[in-house]
């Protein structure tokens, strides 16, 4: 018994370190875009991409990766997706052009993706139902860590060894999780008897990248541009021939049958809007501190530490509240003091408070740690144990299209005031905003920003009842059927 106790541990250990260094080199690059657009001799345009390419391949190809997971196994895909992940990462490094980086990266992307649709199912597996909220809070800590130790690890290495060091210091850490991986990761002994459904991956696949590409690149070419406007309907038509698809082949890639579990979709659609209500709100403080107020990179990343740093402490804590409490009401909780902390962000103003600044993101990183593993938990539990890679796919897949509406809300608000090449500079250190009526106006279009995203906090809180209510009908379904 001791000995399976201390095996599902090393496995979190071993799943966690990946999260970790995925999420640093997803962040690490944003710090070392200047750097890398001057090495490469190349602009701002593509150097975007070097993100925008990463960010769609680790979306794409979720979902995809959740079904080869339940097909194959979690093991074999979770391991194939460190080494894919690893070799780009070294050839990022090498890269003697943007192209090639862009290519590098797209490719990084994917093993990113392998790894992470396997990542909680395995976790899962490893954990009692009484123990695996804790579970995943520590999963989470190290993740929120990774989004903190990149930028800062990015700025050093930057610094010190120029770039390509920034790639090349996360392929040894890459190299200890594939061994560790291989010797503590079994694959599961009930897998699904499918065939790959190949319209289903490249109508789903291609679908997602329209819409991806769409919403990047939305404020560059304008909203009613013909480019943004055939992405738009290339992706509705390709999701229209997936769900037909879907219904008809016999090995479907998302069985649409998941869709009548109750709590699962519910889950889905928290999700999406807390991810849309969530991931924009470090775009628009940073528009507000370095530009509206002129504070320097440094002095805005270090008032931007409340973000992140409780959450470090509590998601475990949380974690193992869900365990004892259930995850709805943590997730209730969580999502009220969001959409309550947004609501103060939406009063910054011109003249700077610093409490005003820092406490709702006290409010914030608290509010995650309690809704995050939380959710995760609940939607876990809905998912039947034979399709939790793909349950999981689209789970992550719908939250990384939430941060990608985010960001494109956020980017048009910011347009209300400042034309969208500048807004692009600004998110990523480029530009500032030296005109005083400017600043004025960005922040009144900060402010209202961040007061549009309260509805999504509202609609996810009323979803958050009906999670709740079900949770209680199931409970005294259970207690009819004993008595």
């Amino acid at each position: 018994m001791t000995d399976v106790n201390s095996r599902r541990w090393v496995i979190l250990a071993v799943v966690t370190l990946v999260a970790f260094i995925t999420n640093v080199d997803a962040t690490i690059v944003v710090v070392g875009l200047p750097n890398l657009v001057k090495g490469l001799h190349s602009t701002v345009v593509f150097g975007m991409w070097t993100i925008t390419s990463y960010s769609i391949a680790s979306t794409v190809f979720l979902l995809p990766a959740g079904r080869w997971s339940d097909i194959i196994g979690t093991r074999s895909i979770f391991l194939w997706g460190l080494v894919i992940f690893a070799i780009a990462t070294v050839l990022c490094g090498f890269s003697s052009s943007i192209a090639t980086l862009i290519v590098y990266r797209f490719i990084q992307g994917i093993g990113a993706a392998l790894s992470l649709a396997t990542a909680t199912p395995s976790i899962a597996r490893a954990f009692p139902q009484r123990e695996l909220g804790r579970a995943l809070g520590i999963n989470t800590t190290f993740w929120v860590l990774g989004s903190l130790v990149g930028p800062v690890a990015g700025g050093v290495l930057i610094t010190e060894f120029g770039w390509r060091s920034v790639f090349f210091v996360t392929a040894p850490f890459a190299l200890i999780g594939i061994v560790s991986a291989w010797f503590v990761l079994k694959d599961t002994t009930e897998r699904l008897q499918a065939k790959n459904d190949l319209i289903g991956i490249f109508t789903f696949g291609l679908g997602l990248c329209a819409l991806l590409v769409a919403l990047s690149e939305g404020q560059n070419w304008g909203w009613l541009s013909a480019p943004i406007v055939a992405l738009f309907a290339a992706a509705l038509l390709l999701w229209i021939t997936f769900a037909i698809a879907e219904l008809r082949v016999k090995d479907p890639l998302f069985d649409l049958r998941l869709l009548s579990h109750r709590r699962y979709t519910i889950g889905l659609a928290i999700m999406l809007l807390y991810g849309t209500g969530f991931f924009a709100i470090t775009f628009l403080l940073t528009l507000y501190l370095q530009n509206a107020q002129h504070l320097s990179p440094m002095d805005a990343g270090l008032l931007l530490l409340p973000l992140s740093l409780p959450q470090l402490f509590l998601s475990p804590v949380s974690g193992a509240a869900a365990d004892r409490f259930g995850p709805e009401r943590l997730i209730l909780a969580g999502l009220t003091l969001l959409g309550a902390a947004v609501i103060l962000l939406g009063n910054l103003g011109v003249q700077m408070s610093l409490a005003w600044v820092v406490i709702p993101q006290l409010m914030i990183s608290t509010a995650n740690a309690l809704a995050f593993p939380s959710l995760v938990k609940a939607v876990l539990s809905a998912a039947p144990g034979e399709q939790s890679g793909v349950a999981y796919g689209m789970f992550y897949t719908v939250r990384f299209i939430g941060v990608s509406l985010s960001q494109a809300i956020a980017l048009f608000v910011g347009e209300l005031s400042v034309p969208s090449n500048i807004a692009s500079r600004v998110f990523f250190g480029m530009s500032g905003v030296n005109n005083s009526h400017l600043a004025g106006a960005l922040v009144r279009a900060v402010d209202a920003g961040f007061r549009s995203f309260v509805i999504f906090f509202a609609i996810s809180i009323v979803l958050g009842f009906e999670l709740l209510r079900s949770q209680r009908e199931k409970f005294v379904s259970r207690t009819n059927e004993t008595a």
